[in-house]
């Protein structure tokens, strides 16, 4: 039996695609993978009502991210109050992410490099550097960054950029 070596790890609920969703987020992120896939049994059927085979858990593995995905039924769904921040070098980066997480997506919900995929989970696609250019207050920087990323849906890195510079 694998022992847990991240003491942290998201946990996403889903009604009855979590390994649909655990594939597709695989895919789309190199170097990734899914672990295991467990099964619903009949032990506790009158509690979770799964037909016993049905996938339950699947742990997977995204840019270096443990994560678990469960099939617990229709009772919760995502809200942006919970996002997944992939942090990008560079503009390439950040259109690759938001074209592959924002296809079959919820385009209203795009705004300031965030989006919600198709399964509406919420995403901030945004440049590794972005905490940094926010830090600068008395300079007048993170005033102008702000400015310009609140007038964005995807993020245009060269635009921040200049912003920063002023």
């Amino acid at each position: 039996m694998p022992s847990i070596s991240h003491k942290i790890q998201p946990c996403l609920w889903f009604d009855s695609q979590a390994e649909q969703a655990a594939r597709y987020y695989t895919g789309i992120f190199p170097g990734s993978s899914i672990s295991s896939v467990s099964l619903y049994t009949e032990a506790g059927q009158e509690i979770h009502g799964r037909p016993p085979g049905s996938v339950m858990v699947v742990a997977f593995e995204l840019a270096g991210c443990r994560f678990t995905a469960l099939n617990g039924g229709p009772i919760f769904k995502f809200t942006e109050a919970v996002s997944l921040i992939i942090n990008c070098d560079n503009q390439d980066e950040i259109d690759y992410y938001w074209h592959h997480l924002g296809e079959g997506g919820d385009p209203a919900a795009q705004q300031c490099g965030w989006l919600k995929d198709k399964y509406g989970l919420s995403w901030q696609i945004v440049p590794a550097v972005i905490s940094d250019m926010m830090r600068d207050t008395e300079s007048g920087k993170a005033q102008r960054v702000m400015t310009a990323l609140l007038r964005m849906r995807k993020i245009d890195f060269a635009e921040l950029q200049r912003a920063y510079r002023g």
